[in-house]
């Protein structure tokens, strides 16, 4: 008994002394993790044995601990679970007062408490209406009273739960399922629930129901230590933020990690991935027994009646023989799973591994956790080349699109996918901190594969996409930019594999440039034609172009919903139309020698005539908004309706200066996002009226669903090029009630010139938090420096926006280098 609990026990069991042992144990250093946590917990018995015997408390009574404290797990935070159990033979007025008498000095110290009075009848009836309580009862723990009690209890609860598995296990499946449904799996979460997300703490309390049903078990290697990490963090979390939560929210990880003696954040939610991965893995190997068993069960009686009360085939007593089916070499299936052949010689077979994932996830069924386990420890290494066989194998594993998802996660289970791939360590539960990233970075290369598979129809080598995809972002786990790591990685790795020189250099262009198509396509003029060469520059042949194209696609869709959408999508197949053309040999359009469209000519002579804004909107689908490149047999959208991929809003005026704000400052109040903005001045024919019309072609989408009408747009733009609309104000309102998350603070905005990749303008790119209005601001910077705007790309990915602005001097000239930084740190201090 340490000292503090000797403190607490000499003080009368007092509140008092109970408060200020628990406060010094909480804050000593030395002593943190599953000490602490038992050290709490004989600490809190104590405490609470002292108050029952004060209570003088009647024959056949007892003090029980259950669920989470009758584990000894206690978080500084953490409820109490208590049970004051009673045989039923004394008076109740006695038992309610028993029960205040602990109850209140509990409640006046601030803790938590979670209580009940039962008799061992009444907790047994309430388990069988109550799954929770159930659990919370296989941990029944005595803390004072009668022990015999309670160890009847115990006796008599696990003896139900053993009894009624068979019915209890499906309900507990369920709910654990439901709640994942609702709180997320706990590995790729930003922001998870150590407790109730999947993979957390109450999944692996509920591996230990199922192992005390004595149905099944789960794999042990490495669950407990994923338990102390969970628990070590949710007390870390508990000291950092003097609160009973068990979500890691943003704001708190650094404190956590600190608390926890790690490096950093992300090294903090690294091993938290670890720990819900271990969990999870098991989960899904339990749960699959369990289903097993229990399927087995209810098939034995049927069994045995067709077979005339024999019970196995021929053989009385016997059991009915197991079938096996063969996948591959020294692979079979055999109920359910994939597992070795009783022929199979894995410690000769260095391909076993891949080739009995490959067959796993092609017969889409579970790879045999005992069969990986195998592998792990007794199959060589692959020669380095790989065989050609070891390639193909890999190539159909990543092949098989979902189905790769749970067999890769038994290869990383065991260690086998770092043993082939060394590099995958380093990106290996990774966090991304942008929230449009669904996934950890291991998990969205294996995603990126999942989504490559059903685009390999439209590549002339689907075994350099699925690799290419695999290893696309293997670069994130080094310094510097990821894609430019990634290239000497891709390539060491795809030469590893087996690849010729001349694929290794495809494979590791395509993962230096996976960006290139997207970025390109949303952030530049298409209509430039230094754009569509410098592009088919990097692509350098048709085939790597394809190829991007597929693995952009892929890329974005495994990225998150926000990544992807069918205006991306056309301007991405606008961009590979125009620059395979380059490839091919076709010139490109002169794009100052582009007449304006009917409509745009007919919009410019009205504004002429009348002296002010005229403008329509046209909303476009995605069938008319790309040209369709697709194979006949990609089925994948094939019966989908059109989509809507945003607004056209094309504006004619005399021109003026102010255009710019103004029309993105109307646009912003309207709640109209900008995807792009084209602006021209058009010189009309003899005859049709003198004088110049600016025409803006805008790509807009509505925030809400909704558009608002051109009658209303126009008229607000008349006010806001007469000054009566007061925009800035506006906004400024708006902006008051954007709403911001809690805790984070976004990063100055960041200006750049880019590089001289066009002939026809001054590239400005700005880099900065998404929030109303602010092209607008933009527009007002920028007409401030006198400058004039040629077009704006917009993109948004999550809270950030990148606007690409192609801007010249009055005269049309581009802007001399001096004069082009100067502008970009004019807008820097204008938008900070």
């Amino acid at each position: 008994m340490t000292s503090l609990e000797v403190n607490a026990r000499n003080e009368d069991s007092g509140p008092g002394g109970y408060a200020a042992a628990r406060l010094l144990l909480l804050h000593e250093k030395e002593r943190s993790g599953p000490p602490r946590r038992t050290a709490l917990a004989r600490l809190t018995d104590d405490w609470l044995a002292g108050l029952f015997a004060a209570a003088a408390p009647p024959r056949g009574t007892a003090l029980v601990a259950v669920g989470g404290y009758g584990r000894s797990e206690l978080s500084p935070r953490s409820d109490l679970d208590l049970l004051l159990l009673h045989d039923g033979t004394a008076d109740k007025a006695a038992i309610a007062a028993l029960a205040d008498r602990i109850w209140y000095p509990v409640w006046d110290l601030g803790l938590a408490l979670d209580h009940s009075v039962r008799t061992p009848a009444e907790a047994r009836a309430t388990a069988a209406d109550d799954l929770k309580v159930h659990l919370g009862l296989l941990d029944a723990r005595p803390l004072a009273g009668d022990a015999g009690l309670v160890a009847a209890l115990r006796t008599t609860v696990l003896a139900d739960w053993r009894n009624q598995a068979p019915r209890r296990l499906p309900e507990l499946d369920a709910l654990c399922r439901e709640r994942a449904e609702r709180m997320g799996e706990l590995q790729f979460l930003l922001e998870p629930d150590l407790k109730e997300a999947r993979g957390g703490l109450r999944d692996a309390q509920a591996l230990r129901a199922v192992a005390a049903s004595w149905l099944a078990d789960a794999p042990r290697e490495g669950l407990d230590r994923a338990r102390r990490r969970l628990l070590d963090t949710r007390d870390a979390l508990h000291l950092a933020t003097g609160r009973a939560t068990d979500r890691l929210a943003l704001q708190e990880q650094d404190a956590v990690a600190a608390e926890l003696g790690l490096l950093d954040a992300d090294t903090l939610l690294r091993e938290v991935y670890e720990a819900a991965r271990t969990i999870s893995y098991a989960t899904d190997v339990t749960w699959r027994e369990v289903n097993r068993v229990l399927k087995a069960r209810s098939a034995r009686p049927r069994l045995r009646s067709l077979l005339g009360g024999r019970s196995g085939a021929g053989r009385p007593g016997g059991k009915p023989p197991i079938e096996r089916t063969p996948l591959a070499e020294g692979v079979v299936e055999m109920d359910g799973e994939v597992v070795l052949a009783r022929t199979a010689r894995p410690e000769r077979d260095p391909v076993l591994p891949l080739r009995a994932a490959a067959a796993a996830a092609q017969s889409g069924l579970p790879l045999s956790p005992h069969a990986v386990r195998r592998l792990a420890a007794t199959a060589p290494p692959l020669p380095v080349p790989w065989p050609a066989e070891a390639r193909e194998e890999l190539v159909t594993l990543l092949g098989a699109g979902e189905a790769t998802v749970p067999v890769w996660e038994a290869l990383e289970a065991e260690g086998i996918v770092t043993r082939l791939l060394p590099d995958w360590e380093r990106v290996r539960c990774r966090p991304q901190r942008n929230p449009v990233h669904t996934w950890t970075v291991d998990r969205h290369l294996v995603e990126t594969a999942v989504r490559a598979a059903s685009l390999t129809r439209r590549v002339g080598r689907p075994d350099l996409l699925l690799v290419a995809a695999l290893l696309h972002d293997i670069g994130k786990g080094w310094p510097g930019d990821h894609s430019v790591a990634g290239e000497t990685i891709a390539r060491d790795l795809a030469a590893r594999v087996g690849f010729d020189r001349t694929d290794t250099a495809t494979v590791a262009t395509a993962v230096r440039h996976h960006l290139l198509l997207v970025e390109t396509a949303t952030r530049r003029d298409l209509d430039d034609p230094a754009t569509v060469e410098s592009v088919a520059a990097a692509v350098g042949t048709l085939g790597t172009l394809e190829l991007l194209h597929a693995l952009t696609e892929a890329d974005a869709l495994a990225t998150g919903p926000a990544a992807w959408s069918s205006w991306r999508a056309s301007l991405v197949a606008d961009l590979v139309k125009r620059v395979a053309g380059v490839l091919a040999g076709e010139p490109l359009p002169d794009p100052e020698a582009a007449a304006p469209s009917a409509e745009q000519e007919r919009l410019a002579i009205e504004a002429l005539r009348t002296g002010e804004p005229v403008l329509a909107l046209h909303t476009r689908d995605e069938h008319t908004a790309a040209p369709d490149d697709s194979d006949p047999d990609d089925s994948a959208s094939d019966e989908a309706a059109p989509e809507p991929v945003g607004v056209e809003l094309v504006i004619a005026l005399p021109d003026q200066p102010g255009v710019l704000p103004a029309v993105a400052g109307v646009l912003a109040l309207h709640r109209l996002t900008v995807r792009a903005a084209d602006l021209r001045a058009v010189n009309l024919p003899t005859g049709l009226g003198s004088g110049s019309v600016l025409v803006l072609d805008w790509r807009v989408a509505a925030e809400y669903g909704s558009l608002p009408e051109a009658a209303r747009l126009r008229a607000d733009l008349v006010r806001a090029l007469d000054g009566s609309l007061d925009i800035p104000a506006r906004l400024a309102e708006r902006e008051a009630a954007y709403p911001r998350r809690r805790g984070l603070t976004a990063p100055p905005p960041r200006v750049t010139v880019a590089a001289p990749d066009s002939r026809l303008a001054t590239v400005i790119e700005v880099r900065a938090q998404d929030a109303p209005g602010l092209l607008h601001r933009i527009g007002r910077a920028l007409e401030g420096a006198a400058v004039r705007v040629r077009s704006a790309h917009v993109s948004t990915l999550g809270a950030n926006a990148v606007d690409t602005l192609y801007v010249t001097r009055p005269d049309g000239s581009l802007l001399p280098p001096e004069e082009a930084v100067d502008l970009a740190r004019t807008l820097e201090a204008a938008l900070g």
